[in-house]
């Protein structure tokens, strides 16, 4: 057989395998635009422009975010343009035992606010990073969250839709699956962000091979990550820019995952963090750490380097941006935006619509 002959039949099988073997729509997570302050409906109206298939609304600014009428509009609008919709809420671990209740109510409304705006999910997510976990383990915030799950179980199994449990910088993949599986997952599933991994020393095809099987939304965030004397730096960049590699990335999302939409969402614009793994008390976070996963991590900073191109630095720990930087800042994230779904057209093939403008 010659090798011609040999890749096609090797490609064609590699296609028939595959959980997704054919064209997989694209979309941007809109949070990437937060500087513009852009409304819903200027959002809606950019993804359309940019020929998506879909947009992520995600922790939108527009003044009509809790109003009913507005859920109703939305949901026609993203219709009218031909987007497929997908959006939801913020962290759900009560900082206190006493918050729980005030925090199943914040559930509840995300997921009767996605059901209105026709979201087949509902993100959330259990904390902003593994420091900011609430007092106690892992497994007591396991159960916490599988409460959690179960007073929404019937809401959600009415509505049809699942929570998308963001992999967050709480959580490690192992971890998250088996939160996942415990709470059921005919109601929670991952939303895999491909970005958040590398913060708690995980390589992010690690991650996807871990959660694209659970995945009901997957988001591509790119990161620089390389040793540093004091320990392994890790940093957000333009997607394609950094030493994650997203052509097998995306190779094992068509093999594992079902019926998912893949959304940009870079990040940028904040500094390298340092994980100080040197540092014996870093390590109290992680009690169940594997060797062979930090291995894995390891490996990849190993192969990595800091960012070179040009950023401007902006998003300082909960900062405002400065007045006098924010039309670079808008500008930034508009143009790493579109650079980012260009990557992902060009050299990961992805998308379906803009095929059709040509």
């Amino acid at each position: 057989m010659f090798r011609r002959d040999f890749l096609t039949t090797l490609s064609a099988a590699t296609a028939a395998s595959a959980a997704m073997p054919g064209p997989i729509p694209l979309g941007i997570n809109t949070y990437c635009l937060r500087s513009l302050r852009w409304t819903d409906a200027q959002l809606l109206d950019y993804c359309a422009a940019q020929r998506l298939d879909a947009i992520f609304l995600q922790d939108s600014a527009d003044p009509g975010r809790y109003e009913p009428a507005h859920w109703k509009w939305v949901r026609q609008r993203a219709k009218e343009l031909s987007l497929h919709l997908e959006t939801g809420g913020g962290t759900i671990l009560p900082k206190t035992p006493a918050g729980l209740a005030d925090e199943i109510t914040k559930l509840k409304r995300e997921i009767m606010r996605g059901a209105a705006m026709g979201s087949p999910i509902v993100r959330a997510l259990l904390a902003s990073d593994r420091e900011h976990l609430p007092p106690g383990s892992i497994e007591q915030h396991t159960e916490t969250a599988l409460t959690i799950f179960k007073a929404v179980k019937s809401q959600l199994k009415d509505a049809g839709m699942k929570i998308g449990l963001e992999f967050h910088k709480d959580l490690q993949g192992w971890e998250m699956k088996r939160l996942i599986e415990a709470a059921g997952t005919d109601t929670v599933g991952s939303y895999l962000d491909t970005g958040n991994p590398v913060f708690v020393m995980e390589d992010p095809l690690q991650s996807v091979e871990t959660l694209a099987p659970l995945a009901v939304t997957v988001h591509l965030r790119d990161s620089v990550v390389y040793e540093h004397p004091k320990g392994i730096a890790v940093q957000w960049v333009p997607l394609g820019e950094g030493n994650v590699d997203f052509v097998k990335v995306v190779a094992r999302v068509r093999e594992l995952a079902t019926g998912v939409h893949l959304y940009v969402k870079p990040i940028t614009g904040r500094p390298p963090q340092v994980l100080p793994i040197f540092d014996p008390k870093f390590w109290e976070l992680y009690p169940e750490a594997k060797a062979k996963d930090f291995a894995r991590f390891l490996a990849l900073a190993k192969r990595g380097g800091p960012y070179e191109g040009h950023v401007v630095t902006e998003d300082l720990y909960g900062q405002p941006v400065a007045p006098q930087f924010l039309a670079a800042v808008q500008y930034q994230q508009r143009d790493h935006v579109e650079r980012g779904v260009a990557y992902a057209r060009k050299t990961l093939g992805l998308g379906i619509r803009h095929k059709e403008s040509r």
